[in-house]
């Protein structure tokens, strides 16, 4: 007998952080405004329809009108997909939070039409890697431990191989970051309430964190305690089609028709003999 897996989320905890932004409005939702003008970015060079479109996101509000019809769908574990029902599902600003975002993307390939498009934006890692620092720094030096605060996040190298390990054709991961200025740390961490993402983390302290240590966290702050400071927000871009026969494929090893050093207009010389 295996033991169960352990949880990396706790959904109450983030499904209570989602109500609390849907609460406050639109205006701490500003980086998935920045997120859909990507996605907008990324529809636009693509020159056949897409009519059946699915967006899958923990937050409805910044994205219920991404195309006329499109049906949203809770980013729950198992999601609400049929298999061959889209030509575009778009996974909004949740991924970094799912326990199993291979699986996530899987259930997204299986909705897709043959050639359909598979578009996932969401954190990456270097976001609020100067509150990751100073939190962990000030925990360290009055506790002489750490606790889970922020969520881990995945880098752009291993991020991209999501795609492949999910079955998608062509794929490309890119990433975009963006430097926000704020008054000061407070204001950075009523933000994060404001739009959500605060610590959901199963293995999170469930009492209130020691003032001395949120004193230190702020004081070590790059910036802080003058202010302004500056918190970094890393948009990732995963793009992947359901494969068909109809897509580029690389050519045979060996079947080129034309030697490379004509396309270059060089000449060709053979490598030297090492005697290996």
């Amino acid at each position: 007998m295996t033991d169960a897996p352990v949880a990396m989320t706790d959904r109450a905890a983030l499904c209570r952080a989602r109500r609390r932004a849907r609460q406050a409005g639109g205006e701490a939702l500003f980086l998935h405004r920045l997120a859909r003008d990507g996605i907008e970015e990324r529809l636009s060079m693509v020159n056949r329809p897409l009519r059946d479109v699915a967006v899958v996101t923990g937050h409805p509000q910044a994205w219920r009108d991404l195309r006329p019809g499109a049906r949203l769908v809770e980013d729950a574990p198992l999601l609400d997909l049929a298999p061959g029902s889209c030509d575009l599902v778009v996974h909004a600003m949740a991924l970094h939070w799912a326990e199993d975002p291979v699986g996530q993307l899987v259930q997204c390939r299986r909705a897709l039409r043959p050639d359909g498009l598979c578009l996932a934006v969401f954190f990456g890692g270097t976001t609020l890697s100067e509150l990751r620092a100073s939190l962990a720094e000030a925990e360290a030096a009055l506790t002489g431990g750490l606790s889970p605060r922020i969520l881990p996040m995945g880098e752009i190298r291993q991020l991209g191989a999501l795609l492949q390990r999910a079955g998608l054709s062509l794929p490309v991961a890119d990433a975009e970051r963006h430097a926000v200025q704020y008054r000061s740390v407070l204001h950075l961490m009523q933000d994060l309430r404001a739009m959500g993402e605060t610590n959901a983390l199963a293995a999170r302290p469930r009492g209130f964190t020691r003032r001395d240590v949120m004193l230190e966290a702020a004081r070590r702050y790059p910036g802080a305690p003058e202010g302004p400071v500056q918190a970094t927000f890393e948009l990732v871009t995963l793009t992947g089609w359901a494969p068909d026969a109809s897509q580029p494929r690389p050519l045979r090893p060996g079947s080129a028709a034309a030697r490379l050093a004509d396309a270059l207009n060089v000449s060709e010389s053979p490598l030297p003999d090492t005697g290996n």
